[in-house]
């Protein structure tokens, strides 16, 4: 009796442990990557514009390319006065940015970035929660981004805020529609709303030898879910909530670490945009033809590799897959132009919404006839 009492509160101590391990280097890892995006961004639209971009901030005359600009950045938001409007609902405006970067730190917890990996005999799952229908509370979540923008604007007792703060409402409950409809016909195909199952049904193989990555089984839903996943992030060709030719936006009379804290939100989001892509439709962590013992190719050879390079392999691809796609994201940022308001709804209530129900029914079809 005492053994198992003892055995028991072992297993929970370990469990605990080795979440709050997983949420540290998580944690880290995003704050140190979103800090690397700031810089990212600037480089590529100054490559794109034959600019050298931002390469002055140095240490001890080190310089090396830009890299202490996202250092600079964060000294200087925390040394600029906190500013306040005297009309400002205090309380709210303070909560805003909180309401903003949460919820979006809160989601990361659902994305598996690996299998397993064996420790003390322990079987060690890499993921932070794991859900069975992971992927509803990922939209849950995010809706509730929704409330920073406007509290953010409505707060600030500033017009043209308000103006921005009304446009981010409007545009992220719309795009949100269609963003929970694109990943309908997933569910269907896979079978589970799980994110970790997910991964795990696309290690099977098409035709004997295509991974059975989402992108293959749902290509229209995945432009679709890009699409209205860069809208919901509020980015170019979507950034009417920040117009800064008309509006400047819901945060502008936002200063310091409250500004901040928003400008971190959105780069967040992209790192989170990218995660859910590579989990949802390029196979997670799954490496073509790599299993648990090592590579089994197609064509019937084989390669034994030990437990701890695959699931290095299997967290490395992952991130590389984020990295690229964290990389797209930016290039479509300096790419296209900015829509219309009256376009960008249109196009989600004429287009893509319409696409999305008729991708659901072609996918229930299909699915019908096959059986």
């Amino acid at each position: 009796m005492i053994a198992q009492f003892y055995q028991a509160h072992s297993d929970i101590l370990l469990f605990a442990g080795a979440a709050a391990v997983k949420v540290l280097v998580l944690l880290n890892v995003i704050m140190g990557f979103t800090a690397l995006l700031t810089l990212a961004e600037r480089k590529v639209s100054a490559l794109m514009q034959d600019r050298i971009g931002p390469n002055r901030a140095s240490v001890f005359g080190f310089a090396f390319d830009g890299l202490f600009h996202p250092v600079a950045d964060g000294i200087k938001m925390l040394v600029k006065e906190d500013f306040v409007p005297a009309k400002a609902e205090k309380l709210l405006f303070t909560l805003a940015p909180f309401f903003a970067l949460v919820p979006v730190l809160a989601l990361f917890a659902f994305i598996p970035f690996g299998d397993y990996v064996m420790v003390f005999g322990y079987q060690l799952d890499l993921q932070i929660a794991q859900m069975p229908l992971s992927l509803f509370f990922v939209l849950a979540f995010s809706g509730l981004a929704i409330y920073g923008v406007f509290l953010g604007g409505w707060a600030s007792k500033n017009n043209f805020a308000l103006l921005g703060a009304m446009r981010g409402v409007a545009q992220m409950v719309s795009y949100e529609v269609v963003l929970g409809l694109t990943l309908v016909g997933l569910m269907m195909i896979f079978g589970t709303a799980g994110l970790q199952d997910m991964v795990r049904a696309q290690g099977r193989l098409l035709f004997g030898f295509l991974p059975g990555w989402g992108v293959f089984y749902q290509p229209v839903a995945f432009v679709l879910f890009l699409t209205a996943a860069i809208a919901e992030n509020k980015r170019t060709p979507f950034d009417l909530v920040e117009g800064e030719s008309e509006i400047i936006g819901y945060f502008m009379e936002y200063s310091s670490m409250r500004f901040g804290a928003f400008m971190f939100a959105e780069f967040i989001e992209i790192i989170l945009v990218s995660m859910l892509a590579t989990t949802l439709f390029f196979g997670g962590w799954q490496v073509p033809w790599l299993y648990d013992t090592g590579f089994i190719f197609p064509w019937g050879s084989t390669l034994p590799l030990n437990h701890y390079l695959v699931a290095a392999l299997q967290t490395g691809a992952f991130a590389a897959k984020t990295v690229f796609f964290s990389w797209f994201l930016l290039v479509v940022r300096w790419t296209l132009p900015r829509f219309r308001f009256d376009q960008l709804m249109a196009l989600c209530w004429k287009v893509l919404l319409p696409l999305a129900l008729l991708n659901i029914l072609v996918t229930g079809a299909v699915l019908t006839a096959l059986k």
